[in-house]
């Protein structure tokens, strides 16, 4: 049986939640317990070392990063609930954490928690996850994004970045030091992960990293270094001109 905790600062939302979980997954998470505030968060966290939190992003004393950056022993898988805070939800995507939105869907909902139970056989490097979503949250300047492959779980620097290339449901990012990593998410999904001053759609399939692009030729292609080149399609072409050097 997993065992869950509630926070969010609002209590119909918490009884939202209860209620879903009691009528679904009655027989796979017990709840045991609730919180409305980072500090009444941690001590329960602390004292009955949850599987799974359902956290609401804004509290009354904080946020639910700071309640995840105070706890030591992250042996729980997490799914975020929230308005429509954009900045919020990035920083959520960036550290490829899942998260409901409120209103609370109930399809919605039913997926997020039964992947949370199919996570809860697995190691998810949750640490990791919630440091880089807690850093973009915050505000760094070097910004990292989790990447998942089948067997790896990568935290990619933006800047050692070159260019994605995307094939379908599939996009390999191609990095500073010749590493490739195949992640399934469309191109539309990529971009969506990226800063959105520092990379350009320049073509269909390709995502490029406009630092460290050197020029545009006459073929239509962008020149990373001697051996790289990303094509630019005809009908983006001014754009992206305009973008990286102008």
């Amino acid at each position: 049986m997993i065992k869950a905790i509630l926070v969010d600062d609002e209590a119909y939302i918490r009884d939202n939640v209860r209620a879903k979980l009691e009528k679904h997954f009655n027989e796979d998470i017990e709840i045991v317990g609730e919180a409305e505030s980072v500090e009444s968060a941690i001590n329960i966290i602390e004292e009955k070392k949850p599987n799974l939190l359902f956290l609401d992003i804004q509290l009354t004393d904080g946020t639910s990063f700071d309640i995840l950056n105070k706890i030591e022993d992250k042996n729980f898988d997490v799914i975020f609930i929230t308005g429509f805070d954009d900045h919020a939800i990035k920083a959520i995507k960036v550290g490829a954490l899942d998260y409901i939105l409120k209103p609370i869907d109930e399809e919605e909902f039913k997926e997020a928690v039964t992947k949370a139970i199919e996570n809860s056989m697995e190691d998810n490097n949750i640490e990791k996850l919630v440091e880089i979503s807690s850093e973009y949250f915050q505000g760094v300047k070097k910004k990292r994004i989790i990447l998942k492959t089948l067997d790896n779980v990568y935290a990619v620097y933006e800047d050692d970045i070159l260019y994605c290339r995307s094939e379908g449901n599939y996009t390999t990012f191609y990095t500073l030091h010749l590493e490739r990593i195949l992640v399934s998410k469309s191109i539309k999904k990529v971009i969506e992960l990226l800063s959105e001053d520092a990379f350009i759609r320049c073509h269909q399939s390709y995502i490029v990293n406009k630092k460290h692009v050197i020029r545009y030729n006459k073929q239509g292609v962008l020149i990373i270094n001697p051996e790289i080149k990303v094509p630019v399609s005809s009908r983006r072409k001014d754009y992206v001109i305009e973008k990286i050097f102008k």
